[in-house]
């Protein structure tokens, strides 16, 4: 597996690249056959708080993606390796079955058989995703900044409204850095 590895207000040094590459492989050993897309790695550091996000692009649209923050890049890495595994392990048996029927995807997880060492950790991981609530409502017609400040009135990260200039159901949302974005669909 590739990785383009790319450092916001930092340099990346080949120590660094070396500790990246040497600790991601280890993601190989969950695949058949390793995806052939090149994941992103992009590093940060803002006011000495260490960021790392891992993207990797699987076959079928499908993305793994995990970031982390702390006091030191390297553990900031460890961190997100291991929100990765707990992706692969946690998705695997639901991601095979989803795509059965499609040839290129049947086998893209190694079959738990196959690597006996490698277990969930908690019984948390092995639930299947339920719905515990159900809501519905009436998408009332309103512009984009009318929705934000709906979605904070109401002191929720997201709000879903019908865009009075689009006529299409949007969402606005809350973003980590405290603006805003738009999912709007195609």
């Amino acid at each position: 597996m590739d990785f383009a590895i790319r450092g916001q207000q930092i340099e990346v040094t080949d120590a660094l690249r070396d500790y990246i590459d040497k600790r991601l492989s280890r993601l190989e050993k969950y695949f058949d056959i390793p995806p052939a897309t090149e994941g992103a790695v992009t590093l940060s550091v803002t006011r000495g708080i260490h960021k790392v996000e891992v993207t990797i692009p699987l076959p079928g649209g499908v993305f793994l993606r995990a970031e982390d923050r702390s006091d030191d890049m390297y553990t900031s890495i460890d961190s997100v390796l291991s929100k990765l595994e707990r992706q692969i392990r946690k998705h695997k048996t639901k991601m095979n079955r989803r795509f059965r029927q499609d040839e290129s995807l049947k086998g893209l997880f190694v079959d738990e058989g196959a690597n006996a060492s490698v277990s969930p950790s908690t019984d948390e991981e092995e639930d299947e995703l339920q719905v515990v609530r159900n809501k519905r409502f009436l998408l009332k017609p309103m512009d984009v900044e009318e929705a934000i400040l709906q979605m904070n009135m109401i002191g929720h990260n997201f709000f879903v409204f019908s865009n009075i200039e689009s006529e299409t159901v949007n969402v606005v949302y809350r973003r980590n850095d405290g603006k805003y974005g738009l999912i709007e669909q195609e």
